[in-house]
């Protein structure tokens, strides 16, 4: 009925936070979760300066936690990034509830981000994020909807938006139409 002694076990990707105290068999003891992530989904991506077209590869951090799309301030200078002011200030809060000791959300940066074959224009705040350099959050995760496959951690983008575009195949011209596998059987 209740929980035996040791790990509390939740379905989902977040063990939820809870204390409270359980009854079992006319005894009382306590039950604690922690805002553990049971399982972490990395990608190495691909960001490309929209000023300089320099490119660079890191790791981003799939985290359905997270409201938005972030980028570390320490990413952020040492690989150069041009920074654009928010006219206001963004207070952050980290997932207990206290302010992030980084401070306020100040500036953003705008750049291509490149995962296999998924490009598009990406827009994230930058703040402190402690060893963690990008983080794509549930506002991503939800225009997206990624098939994420959560035993291998692989991440396929096949149900993505038009807004997001992929690369073409070698040897295509700009504006050429590929056919598809089906209508190339058609043709022949």
């Amino acid at each position: 009925m209740y929980p035996k002694k040791g790990k509390v076990q939740q379905s989902g990707a977040w063990a939820g936070a809870l204390e409270g105290i359980a009854k079992e068999e006319g005894r009382q003891r306590e039950v604690r979760r922690t805002f553990k992530m049971l399982r972490e989904v990395w990608l190495n991506i691909g960001i490309k300066k929209v000023d300089t077209h320099e490119g660079v590869t890191v790791k981003a951090l799939l985290d359905s936690g997270a409201t938005g799309m972030f980028m570390d301030k320490r990413t952020a200078a040492k690989h150069g990034f041009m920074l654009q002011k928010l006219e206001r200030p963004i207070m952050i809060r980290n997932m207990d509830g206290t302010n992030n000791s980084g401070g306020a959300i100040t500036h953003q940066v705008e750049a291509n981000m490149y995962y296999k074959d998924h490009i598009e224009r990406i827009r994230m705040d930058v703040c402190d994020l402690g060893k963690t350099e990008v983080i794509l959050g549930m506002l991503w995760l939800q225009v997206h909807n990624p098939e994420i496959n959560w035993e291998t951690g692989e991440v396929k983008m096949t149900r993505c938006p038009p807004l997001c575009s992929r690369t073409r195949p070698r040897g295509v011209e700009k504006g050429k139409r590929v056919a598809t596998l089906e209508e190339e059987k058609i043709v022949r």
